[in-house]
């Protein structure tokens, strides 16, 4: 699947989401870095997160489940395919 946002895109993201679900678009810090990854899962370990181009992604494939404390923002704008 290609990627929902382009490099450069500006997004609107609410901070500090308290509630995130299969489909949504987050922000997430990992290794000192700003993502933007898609949650697949959400568990009582924490968020499973993958990158739309998954042939080029890294995510949780990679580095496992992340603490819901990773998450710095929920995307907002704009719309992406499959948000709710």
């Amino acid at each position: 699947m290609m990627p929902a946002l382009s490099p450069g895109t500006i997004v609107i993201a609410r901070a500090r989401p308290k509630r995130v679900v299969p489909g949504d678009v987050v922000i997430i810090r990992h290794e000192g870095r700003d993502k933007i990854k898609r949650v697949q899962q959400v568990g009582e370990r924490g968020i499973y997160v993958v990158g739309d181009n998954q042939r080029l992604s890294t995510d949780s494939r990679d580095f496992g489940w992340l603490d819901m404390s990773t998450i710095t923002g929920k995307v907002w704008w704009p719309r992406i395919a499959g948000l709710k």
